[in-house]
């Protein structure tokens, strides 16, 4: 020990006299001595190199040092002492073992990153003989990296196609989605467009939080966006400083047993990628450095336990064995591995506190650039492309059902079948998402049978009926799962349901990729979960000794989770008493419902002729009448209603849009009838409901019933210009439309022109943040100017100039008895300005304008200030954020002298210095009515801000 202490002491006074002479001179390889060169950056080496492993290997391999050699020096007491004895081995071997010595760092640069620099530094490069030495990469971190990689690689590279049992690339059916980023308040506060920005540091909800939540309605798209994620990070196309990938599926952790504990380290090596060697020595790594580990969580809202979050104990452990689900749970915590990223997704309306979130993500789905490029990957030729986006354009609704990534797949792959039988235009019978599922269904029963579809009428009743107890089967299976918030399957519950092979091969089943606990048992799960919920309401309908009181239970249990109108459900003599589990959600009984509404149709009568008892499928049809009928009714009744602008407005519940979802997939009149005289508000409110473009033909199929007028405000959901053209049948009934953020495009703009000019009854139109242009401007001019009962237009945020500008001014100029523009946020200049000028001048009734942020400098504003002259009405004017300076500043000092109705004048971060601020203050005293000129955000400085007294009206 003494004897390798002076060894130790010797070796650091030499590397001190290397490091001095580093700072007096730099070789470098021109030098052309390698042993010279390892001697000069003595320091630097011994300090960077982390792993003498991959050195010694290497060298034996190609016999530059003896084994007994290697094991000496593997003898040293410290890294750095190891490092010191292989540099004194090499240096002793002469120049070339020297240069492959450089070689090996060079080519291991994975093991090694801290001397790129260095190795740039003295401009190596390999000479043609070295260059032909391989070197073998032996740090066993780096291997495992390298099987993530590859495991991950393999397991993303293909999507499997359930209808013809064959796998298609990744990238050939990958289709981005619309991304937006959302604050702790669900407000929208911009939009993802390259995966990297998901780990961003921007719109962050909570710095001290890890996980980055990402929410989106059932088929949307959050399985598939995670498959990209890892496939990109296998090929080192994503997260660079991310070295570890581990993905799981929430799933597997409710599948473990109540007594079942691992541990961290069995959790990521065990159920993920196990290392091939030295596992511990891994594991180390990784809680050495959590800043590299990614977790994709797939399916939080699968995940189901008894009791409340707060109630988990907390593990900081990663050695101590517990419970699988509350080693999850810490681990999005931050208490294990803290400092590493979890990318964590569930459907819609699941919550996660908001201590463990560090971004919140919603997935809205195809916008129609998406679905064009979606179906140029499913459609290879161009012919066929335009033959499906023409009938697709013809049945808006059927095109709304195609921004939900798994439905588009499904009407895509009918497509497919139907062009290959001539019969494509049998499609576009089927507007309801039940007739596309059971289309669906026929298409996969056909495949079977390997025969095409028969074009007589009874095609699909015979298909059925022929494949009726494999159908029964299956829906047995589905609803026992679906009762008991079940989604995977084992070996032992198939064999009870009576699943056969044949029946997998049907494609509607499949192997779930997943450890069930034991791994040693095959699970599975339905190809998706609103596969299972259709074949839970199929069985429902279907089977006999179902009541049509026990069919109805599904609705109960909906009206349950939301916790709605409970005292409606007890005078039905349902049981209210349950208990929710804590990250348990109900979109599995809502599309179970909404299928039952489908089937139970009118439509649907035929069809289920063939495959049960026409009085019990009758009895089950009119009970769900009533019962729909009574719950749009008690929906309403119970929230309550505020007057806002003369209206009577209700903010109706998220649950409400499944309401009417299932009156329009009954396809009822009558009941779409009855639920429209349940409307008792004249203002319905529907702001974050995530409602996507199909439900505006549901929302429409109700209105169109009602009598009276109504106001329809939808602003913050995912509506576009399908969602407008699904609108048409209820716009005769619409006095208020709102559409903000919302993707309305100027051809949403172009169908809301033609169809409110026609009834003219329009009062207030909002289409504040979508994507209009000037082009669509020309319509909203239209608007204003052919319904004279217009009178608020909110187009703020949108993609306005001042060609725009000029044309909404003109229009409101002819509109009388126009009260109110929000233009904020676009860039109608100065031109746009003057414009407004104009139309400010004389105008009789209008009472508030907003042109903040709209780039107007000086010019603008002195026209603007010189109308304000002219004009008895404006009552509030909004000027904030543009570039006005104190030569329009007097002009509106001067307005404000004359102008005796101005009450709010708001001239914030604008570059207004203190000697226009003294002109608005001196006019200010000359006139007792204006309430307050607010100059906020303006160049004027403390100091000066003291020299304007304490007029409570000048807010500086």
């Amino acid at each position: 020990m003494v004897e390798a202490y002076d060894s130790s002491v010797q070796d650091a006074k030499m590397d001190g006299a290397c490091q001095l002479g580093s700072q007096q001179q730099m070789p470098s390889i021109s030098a052309h001595s390698f042993t010279k060169l390892l001697k000069f950056h003595r320091e630097i080496l011994v300090g960077r190199i982390t792993n003498t492993e991959c050195v010694l290997n290497n060298l034996l391999k190609h016999k530059y040092i003896s084994r007994e050699e290697a094991e000496l020096s593997q003898q040293q007491p410290t890294q750095a002492a190891k490092v010191r004895q292989i540099l004194d081995l090499v240096q002793s071997k002469g120049e070339e073992t020297a240069e492959y010595f450089l070689h090996i760092l060079y080519q291991a640069n994975e093991i090694y990153p801290d001397l790129g620099p260095w190795l740039k530094d003295i401009q190596y490069q390999p000479s043609e003989h070295i260059q032909a030495k391989s070197v073998i990469i032996t740090d066993n971190v780096l291997q495992y990296i390298r099987k993530i990689r590859q495991d991950l690689r393999q397991d993303t590279r293909f999507v499997t196609s359930y209808v013809r049992k064959e796998d298609i690339l990744l990238e050939d059916t990958y289709t981005e989605t619309i991304m937006e980023v959302i604050n702790a308040v669900n407000e929208i506060k911009g939009t993802i467009t390259h995966l990297e920005d998901l780990f961003s540091n921007t719109e962050i909800i909570n710095e001290d939080a890890e996980t980055v939540f990402v929410t989106g309605d059932a088929g949307v798209g959050k399985t598939i966006l995670l498959q990209r994620l890892q496939n990109l990070w296998s090929k080192g196309e994503l997260c660079a400083d991310i070295k570890f990938f581990f993905k799981f599926r929430c799933r597997m952790f409710s599948s473990f047993k109540e007594e079942d504990k691992i541990s961290l380290r069995d959790l990521l090596f065990k159920y993920n990628c196990y290392p091939d060697k030295d596992a511990d020595e891994i594991f180390s790594y990784i809680r050495q450095h959590p800043a590299t580990v990614l977790f994709t969580l797939d399916g939080f809202d699968e995940l189901h336990m008894d009791g409340d979050l707060n109630d988990i104990p907390d593990i900081s452990s990663p050695f101590e064995p517990t419970h699988p689900v509350v080693l999850l749970l810490n681990l999005l915590r931050g208490k294990l591995l803290k400092g590493s990223i979890k990318l964590l997704t569930a459907r819609t309306g699941t919550d996660l506190p908001l201590r463990m979130v560090r971004k919140r993500v919603t997935l809205k789905g195809f916008s129609k650039e998406h679905l064009r490029g979606y179906l140029k990957k499913c459609f290879k030729n161009k012919a066929d492309q335009s033959l499906v986006l023409t009938q697709l354009e013809a049945n808006p609704h059927l095109c709304s059902l195609c921004s939900v990534p798994l439905f588009c797949w499904i009407i895509f792959k009918c497509y497919e079948h139907f062009q290959s039988t001539s019969s494509s235009q049998r499609l576009l019978d089927h507007i309801t998402l039940t007739g596309i599922y059971l289309l669906m269904l026929e298409v996969f029963l056909n495949h079977s049978t390997k025969r095409g579809l028969n074009k007589q009428s009874n095609s699909q009743k015979e298909t059925f009926k022929a494949k009726k107890c494999v159908l029964m089967r299956l829906g047995t299976l589905a609803r026992r799962g679906i009762e008991n918030n079940n989604f995977i399957f084992s070996q032992e519950q198939m064999t009870e349901a009576n699943i056969s092979d044949e029946d997998l091969k049907l494609g509607f089943i499949k192997t779930a990729c997943h450890y069930d606990g034991c791994g040693n048992q095959s699970t599975y799960e339905f190809l998706h979960l609103t596969l299972q919920s259709f074949f839970t309401a199929f069985v429902l309908v279907v089977d006999e000794e179902i009541s049509a009181r026990e069919a109805i239970k599904f609705f109960a249990k909906c009206d349950r989770h939301m916790k709605v109108n409970t005292l409606l459900l007890r005078c039905m003599g349902y049981n209210m008493n349950h208990r929710k589990e804590t990250f348990e959600t109900n979109e599995h009984l809502q599309f179970t419902t909404l299928f039952l509404c489908g089937l139970l149709s009118k439509a649907k009568r035929d069809l289920f002729k063939q495959l049960s008892s026409t009085g019990g499928v009758q009895r089950k049809r009119s009970a769900l009448k009533t019962y729909l009928a009574d719950r749009v009714k008690a929906h309403l009744k119970h929230l309550p209603s505020s007057p806002y602008q003369g209206f009577c407005r209700v903010q109706v519940l998220p649950q409400f849009i499944w309401l009417v979802r299932y009156i329009f997939e009954t396809q009822s009149e009558a009941v779409a009838n009855l639920a429209a005289k349940g409307i008792c508000a004249d203002y319905i409110k529907l702001t974050f409901c995530n409602a996507f473009s199909a439900d505006c033909s549901a929302i429409a199929n109700i209105l169109r019933h009602r009598k009276m007028s109504i106001a329809l405000e939808l602003d913050n959901n995912n509506i576009n210009d399908y969602g407008v053209k699904e609108l048409i049948p209820c716009f005769h009934k619409l006095t208020v439309v709102r559409l903000s953020v919302n993707q309305v495009t100027d051809d949403g703009v172009k169908v809301l022109a033609e169809e409110l000019t026609k009834y003219k009854i329009i009062k207030f139109l909002g289409l504040y943040w979508n994507q209009i242009t000037d082009v669509g401007a020309q319509d909203v001019a239209r608007i204003i100017e052919e319904c004279p009962s217009l009178h608020t237009l909110k187009i703020g945020l949108n993609k306005l100039t001042s060609q725009g500008g000029k044309l909404l001014a003109q229009a409101i100029k002819k509109n009388k008895g126009f009260r109110d523009i929000g233009m904020w946020g676009n860039q109608i200049g100065d031109l746009g300005a003057v414009a407004f000028a104009e139309a400010l001048r004389n105008h009789p009734s209008i009472q508030e304008i907003s042109l903040a942020a709209n780039g107007i400098s000086t010019v603008g504003g002195k026209s603007l200030a010189a109308a304000l002259k002219d004009n008895s009405s404006l009552e509030i004017f909004w000027l904030t954020e543009n570039r006005l300076t104190d030569e329009a500043a007097i002009m509106f000092a001067e307005a404000v002298r004359v102008n005796k109705k101005l009450l709010h004048l708001w001239l914030i971060n604008n570059k207004i210095t203190a000697v226009g601020a003294n002109y608005l203050l001196e006019a200010l005293n000359e006139n007792t009515t204006i309430q307050e000129i607010c100059l906020n955000g303006n160049t004027i400085s403390a100091e000066e801000a003291k020299t304007f007294g304490n007029e409570k009206r000048f807010i500086l």
